[in-house]
């Protein structure tokens, strides 16, 4: 049969799909050791898999493996848009501002209390590496451009309407708990790859948000932001 979905559609989603999908494994694993391994090394085996899914596939990536990197001013941008991302994830937190809990909460302690660093550095890895890529490759590169264009592959992002922006940025945010969080972290990501066209622009500020979110998470013991 065939799939509904273009080759450079199909490259796009596959990635997220498997994440998704091992997700909900971690999110469904016991934690009472039930499953005869911990099942917090799930996270690792998600990062390797959608990690490699990723390297393997990279030369479908065309806005990532042959678009011209970012200048320095479009690099600076991004590291100040990501830098103010993570500055809102962390404060808008109150209740209203959430929808239920994280789907596979992630604490990397030892019995002994201390930080498990192996465990540590895969999820470090996992956030601030493949889910950044992994993610703009889906929801911007790919569906915010689709939603404008079925045929999204000659859809230059400066030529993405309001609608797709907000359409895309809404079902960004139905997958993360911290809604408002999410909804101007999407409208960021996304309006920094319209403004600039450079899907990089948006892996670069995507990756800082998630690499400096990691390192407060270490340094404060706020596990619920993991």
């Amino acid at each position: 049969m065939r799939s509904p979905l273009s080759r450079a559609a199909s490259m796009r989603v596959l990635p997220f799909v498997l994440f998704m999908a091992l997700l909900a494994l971690r999110g469904a694993a016991p934690e009472d050791g039930a499953w005869g391994f911990d099942t917090r090394w799930l996270y690792a085996v998600q990062t390797l898999i959608v990690g490699t899914v990723l390297v393997v596939l990279w030369r479908e990536y065309g806005e990532l493996a042959r678009q011209t990197l970012p200048d320095i001013r479009e690099t600076l941008l991004a590291i100040g848009a990501g830098v103010l991302v993570f500055g809102l994830w962390i404060h808008l937190d109150a209740p209203w501002m959430t929808l239920g809990s994280a789907s596979a909460s992630f604490t990397p302690l030892r019995p002994d209390g201390q930080i498990d660093w192996l465990l540590a550095a895969f999820r470090v890895a996992g956030a601030a590496l493949v889910v950044p890529v992994m993610e703009e490759l889906f929801w911007r590169s790919f569906l915010m451009r689709w939603i404008q264009q079925p045929v999204f592959e000659s859809v230059l992002p400066s030529s993405v309407g309001l609608r797709a922006i907000v359409l895309s940025t809404f079902v960004f945010t139905l997958a993360h708990n911290l809604w408002l969080a999410a909804v101007l972290a999407g409208l960021v990501y996304a309006l920094l790859y319209w403004r600039t066209g450079k899907l990089w622009v948006a892996v670069i500020a995507h990756a800082v948000t998630n690499a400096m979110l990691a390192g407060w998470v270490l340094m404060t013991g706020n596990w619920q932001f993991w």
